[in-house]
């Protein structure tokens, strides 16, 4: 299916979406283009709620209802056939991602897709190739949710680094804990299957700080990795009484060697007693330090060695940048004194891809090659948990 003759996208005032998948993340996604142009303003288009597909009627019909999407299918071809659709956004199930991926890019659509990209290493692959092909061919443009890279305080995070401002990156240490999975009578869901989740801890909340520590750090070469299932067996969703096993990871140990020489240690776990959404890191280098948590995520803390330590101490510390709800012009509304949120981050990530399609540009988001290579990340730190051993990084482009 070709795109000749048809407007491109960023000559439009508005930009079609058609979305795949109406549950929780769906609805996240569907908040942020409602609100895209009261966000960032003054930009000429605004994304349009066109088509929505979901296998549940009752979810279609809310869709239509609440958020006001025009159209409604329960076959995501359907969708993807549309004229008035430009971006197919993939909110659903990770073994459902790459027929999806695969139809829209042949039809010429650009695609926004939940994380982790795929099911396995192989299927991202297939949607990164033909991702490359569409953009050859049609222009279009891909971006994976990897939201935590639009947070201010990351972005200034990177900054730093890129600036030289750390000096060289000695090492690193990163997590990601959740505790929504602690109590062992949670049923088993896709999330916990690896039929339909590809994996469990690594891939849930792996794909997110592993992308992290790439977008700040660079690639990774090497990995040494320990997996561990805690709980190995939960009551069944179709009938709570019988308990079936479960064959995903609840936590994941990762120790990394990037390719700029730094040495790392990243932790998932989604059975983290106590925790919410703790996503954290701290980076060191030969000229300063950095550190960050997503519970407090208005805050940048930046180590100085540069600064005098005396007397008695001196300017020695660390600063706490106070990044706030600084985000890059456009995004200045409500104001940048306001504390941020999760959801904010989810609006700019968003934003970013549909202003990257709409001036022609390459988006600052991870496309659809650095899911890929995270995908490679994770493969490799599966054999490695497996082997017992340090396993090479095999980035094929």
């Amino acid at each position: 299916m070709s795109n000749e003759g048809k407007p491109e996208v960023g000559e439009k005032t508005e930009v079609g979406i058609g979305l795949v998948g109406y549950g929780f993340i769906g609805r996240v996604h569907t908040l942020g283009y409602m609100n895209i142009s009261m966000y960032y303003r003054g930009l000429g288009w605004k994304p349009r709620l066109a088509a929505v597909c979901s296998r549940s009627e009752t979810n279609r019909r809310e869709a239509v209802g609440e958020a006001g999407y025009a159209w409604s299918c329960a076959d995501f071809r359907e969708l993807v056939a549309r004229e008035d659709v430009d971006v197919v956004d993939c909110c659903t199930p990770n073994d459902t991602h790459l027929d999806i991926a695969l139809a829209a890019l042949e039809a010429g659509k650009h695609v926004y897709c939940e994380k982790p990209l795929a099911r396995n290493v192989d299927e991202a692959r297939q949607m990164a190739e033909a991702a490359r092909e569409a953009g050859r061919r049609a222009g279009v443009k891909t971006q994976v949710a990897c939201i935590y890279r639009f947070i201010p305080a990351v972005m200034r995070a990177k900054q730093l680094i890129d600036e030289g401002a750390l000096g060289r990156i000695f090492h690193f240490r990163a997590a990601y804990l959740h505790s929504g999975y602690v109590d062992p009578m949670r049923p088993v869901s896709w999330r916990l299957s690896k039929a339909q989740g590809g994996a469990g801890a690594i891939y849930d909340l792996g794909a997110h700080i592993l992308d992290l520590m790439y977008y700040l750090l660079g690639d990774y070469v090497e990995v040494m990795a320990s997996l561990e299932t805690f709980i190995k067996e939960r009551p069944s969703q179709a009938d709570r009484s019988v308990m079936v096993p479960v064959d995903v990871d609840d936590f994941a140990l990762i120790q990394a060697r990037m390719e700029n020489g730094a040495i790392g240690i990243i932790e998932v776990s989604r059975v983290a007693t106590g925790a919410n959404d703790e996503l954290r890191f701290e980076i060191h280098g030969s000229g300063g330090a950095l550190a960050f948590n997503l519970m407090d995520p208005n805050w940048l803390w930046f180590y100085d060695d540069t600064r005098p330590g005396s007397p008695i101490g001196g300017l020695k510390g660390y600063t706490k940048i106070e990044t706030i709800q600084k985000f890059p012009e456009p995004g200045g509304f409500p104001g940048p004194k306001f504390a941020v949120g999760w959801i904010r981050f989810h609006f700019a990530s968003e934003y970013e891809f549909l202003a990257s399609i709409q001036e022609g540009r390459q988006t600052t988001g991870a496309t659809f090659e650095d899911g890929l290579r995270i995908h490679e990340v994770m493969d490799a730190a599966m054999r490695s948990a497996e082997e017992r051993e340090w396993v090479k990084v095999n980035h094929r482009n």
